[in-house]
């Protein structure tokens, strides 16, 4: 079967691999789309921190069920969805539900082999039917989730002001979910055209371009409170320290993103709002649930999210194209 390895950064080869043979309680997939995300890219780029070389990207993955238990609750054919993030189910944090946060986690396309190859034969507890959605749909479900996930953490309320400072995939994902609780979305970003698709798309309330006088306009708008709940999708260290200045006294700070760094910040400015600071990973089983529900139900504008996409075989040449800004991606897509 067709592999598409990253020997290192920079270096993307197809091999041809043996087709997997599923062992007890797994499940035999026919991949045929996967997400890209920036996870890939910088994998691409070797700045993925938490990776050995070399490596089969892919982890926002949809399939067809080709080889299942005859017990089991998935047959041949099977639209499904996968949650790449491979927990134990016993150590401290699988034993209480937080499986994203999984002490021996294994995920997809990261610690181990993904999905930019034709077949994968996984453990069936993560493998879900995508009934009512495309693979397309199904394939987008993931960093939805992460999005789904930070929103059920934060515990939103209805008529709160949240600020979002970052606006891509998965600030996106925020903002669409935590709209979806009746909040008032603010987003905090550089790139216009982000910023623009959060206006028309998402129809957060205020978009607003970081750069100088920023901060007075989100006090201006936010009746000098600033927001109950701040969520960082930045990635950038300087932007997640700087966030706490956005948190209204009383509020809560969410942090998405992830940096290889040591995160810092004023103790008499955290004390004086008795800040709640959150730190949100990945997602679980019931957040890419929440997420299938609101693709059924025509919450989610999938058609607008996906700008790109490609095929497996084309996926090497395209990749550095899509890394450009100016390109644009949202959402890109690669049919296998």
């Amino acid at each position: 079967m067709k592999s598409l390895v990253c020997d290192k950064a920079g270096v993307l080869r197809m091999e041809d691999r043996p087709m997997p043979v599923a062992v007890a309680g797994e499940v035999l997939i026919r991949v045929r789309r996967i997400g890209i995300c920036g996870t890939d890219m910088h994998i691409f780029r070797g700045t993925q921190p938490y990776l050995a070389y070399p490596r089969v990207m892919g982890h926002e993955l949809s399939g067809e069920v080709v080889e299942a238990l005859a017990s089991s609750h998935l047959k041949k054919g099977d639209p499904v969805y996968i949650m790449p993030y491979l927990s134990c189910g016993t150590c401290v944090a699988c034993r209480v539900g937080k499986t994203n946060c999984c002490t021996n986690i294994s995920v997809l396309g990261v610690h181990r082999d993904g999905g930019m190859t034709e077949y994968l034969s996984l453990p069936e507890q993560f493998v879900f039917k995508a009934d009512g959605i495309s693979l397309d749909d199904a394939a987008m479900i993931e960093f939805l989730a992460i999005g789904a996930h930070a929103v059920r953490r934060a515990k939103l309320e209805k008529g709160q002001r949240i600020l979002v400072v970052g606006a891509g995939p998965i600030g996106i994902a925020v903002m669409l979910f935590a709209g979806l609780q009746g909040v008032d979305v603010t987003v905090l970003d550089s790139r216009e055209d982000r910023l623009e698709f959060a206006r028309e798309v998402l129809h957060v309330n205020n978009a607003i371009t970081v750069g100088e006088g920023d901060k007075e306009r989100l006090a201006a708008i936010s009746d000098q409170e600033f927001f109950h709940v701040v969520f960082d999708a930045t990635g950038n260290i300087n932007a997640m320290e700087r966030g706490l200045e956005f948190v209204a006294h009383g509020g809560t700070y969410v942090l998405v993103s992830i940096v290889r760094d040591t995160f810092s910040f004023a103790d008499p400015e955290f004390h004086k709002r008795e800040t709640s600071l959150l730190g949100s990973r990945n997602a679980t089983a019931e957040d890419f649930d929440v997420v299938l529900n609101a693709m059924r139900s025509g919450k989610v504008p999938t058609h607008l999210l996906n700008t790109h996409r490609t095929t497996l075989d084309e996926f090497a040449n395209t990749l550095p194209q899509w890394m450009d800004p100016s390109a644009g991606v949202i959402k890109a897509i690669v049919e296998v």
